[in-house]
């Protein structure tokens, strides 16, 4: 029988936990990753319970740890996934897993070759959180240019410093990576009247002639951003891609702002391109060690503006991407298939799961 815990939180409500799979089910069962949908009602548990999945919520640290995970996957037919890693050796310890479900289009956490050998299918939730990302991206532009988080400090601290602060309307921003993310936050910039430089291999005149986006080599876009802003996704050709050559080639005075995996940037090189007046600022959603460790190089740095991972996950794009995470789960299950979720469609052939295949 499953074991239930009721933790009670500081709002006065509680979220109740299964923290075990009921053996006498023959129901399939689902593990809820993300720590902000553990033990939460929504329409995504409405959809997972009516395809005939029991939920399972378990206790665990915002990202479930290896340990944490291990006792629950030898009994799980699912996982709808948030920041956990799943490796070889935890793919291996689960037989029965037939979908990660990511809420999120980020998918480097999972080792995708290995669940494919294992007729895993791997999908993300395209087109759910790329508008919350742009505000973020943008909110993060403001607070440099308009010192907000500076003067925010120095008023609470008893202070009033009016030093004049910089626009953002006339300045150059650069995408690297021009996806939904980065159009979305185009879009943004655009309105605040930037001039807008992309490097990306994919090209949409459309909205380049919507938007005024000019299309730049990525020497040319470092060398006259004002802010440059990455929209990657984290694979090993561009790991560590922002280090201290490509630090040194961008213009003068400009800031970076990352909203996409920390893996991208060398922080030690970052830190030293700040504290010497290479850099103006940064911007970072995103560090290569999350929470960052108390050796962080870009702790401390006054003309550095954290947020901790939240780009993706405003109210409303949670929501969304926790019901099309579901819904792809249930689809899988009844042999329907989400093509353009699943990032591994070598799966495809032949795939059978759930009643239809019995």
């Amino acid at each position: 029988m499953q074991a239930v815990h009721s933790i009670v939180r500081g709002n006065g409500l509680s979220r109740v936990y299964r923290t075990a799979h009921n053996q006498e089910s023959n129901m399939p069962s689902v593990l809820v990753g993300p720590y902000l949908l553990r033990g939460q009602d929504g329409p995504f548990r409405r959809i997972l319970r009516e395809g005939g999945f029991e939920v399972i919520d378990p206790v665990g640290d915002f990202a479930l740890t290896a340990d944490q995970l291990r006792p629950y996957l030898p009994q799980i037919d699912a996982l709808l996934a948030g920041g956990e890693r799943m490796t070889p050796e935890l793919l291996a310890a689960a037989p029965r897993l037939r979908s990660i479900a990511r809420t999120g289009v980020g998918y480097d956490l999972i080792d995708v070759p290995a669940a494919t050998t294992r007729k895993i299918a791997v999908s993300i939730t395209p087109g759910t959180n790329h508008d919350s990302v742009a505000e973020q991206a943008f909110a993060l532009i403001l607070a440099l240019a308009r010192r907000v988080v500076h003067n925010d400090r120095v008023i609470h601290g008893g202070g009033w410093d009016r030093a004049l602060v910089n626009s953002v309307r006339g300045k150059t921003i650069g995408f690297i990576g021009l996806g939904r993310i980065g159009k979305a936050t185009a879009i943004r910039a655009h309105a605040f009247g930037m001039r807008i430089l992309a490097h990306d291999a994919v090209v949409d005149a459309a909205f380049d002639r919507s938007y005024g986006v000019e299309r730049a080599d990525l020497e040319t876009l470092l060398a006259q951003s004002d802010y440059v802003s990455l929209h990657l996704p984290l694979t090993a050709g561009v790991k560590g891609m922002v280090n201290r050559d490509f630090l040194a080639r961008m213009k003068p005075g400009a800031c970076l702002v990352n909203t996409a995996r920390g893996g991208l940037v060398v922080e030690q090189d970052l830190a030293d391109a700040l504290k010497s007046g290479q850099l103006a600022g940064a911007g970072l959603d995103v560090l290569c060690d999350e929470p960052p460790r108390p050796g962080c190089p870009l702790l401390g740095l006054s003309n550095v503006v954290l947020s901790p991972h939240i780009a993706g996950t405003d109210i409303d794009s949670m929501a969304a991407m926790a019901e099309m995470a579901a819904q792809t789960i249930v689809d899988l299950y009844h042999n329907r298939w989400p093509g353009d979720c699943v990032v591994n469609p070598q799966v495809a052939e032949g795939w059978k799961w759930g009643p239809a295949a019995s």
